[in-house]
């Protein structure tokens, strides 16, 4: 299969990486029930670092702190527990 090695360039690897780092940190459902406020400090912390690093437009960035805040705001609500419970 050496026909796929080598499509993207380094820039576009960096970027699919750290968005990949990113979304798996908004899954880290064990951190987001044990400790919202590092949880929400976490996903900022890298939107931040993505656009410190250019990785990211300003419109990416600022969707990603708005994903970071809503998923915030679900788990300080318990949205982890509710769904555990209906289940």
């Amino acid at each position: 299969m050496k026909s796929f090695q080598n499509q993207l360039t380094p820039a576009q690897e960096q970027r699919l990486c750290a968005l990949d780092a990113w979304h798996c940190a908004l899954e880290n459902c064990a951190l987001r029930m044990d400790c919202p406020d590092a949880y929400h400090e976490e996903l900022l912390r890298q939107a931040d670092e993505m656009d410190r690093q250019g990785i990211v437009n300003w419109e990416e960035w600022r969707d990603l702190r708005l994903e970071a805040d809503a998923a915030y705001s679900r788990a300080v609500a318990g949205g982890d527990y509710h769904s555990v419970v209906s289940r």
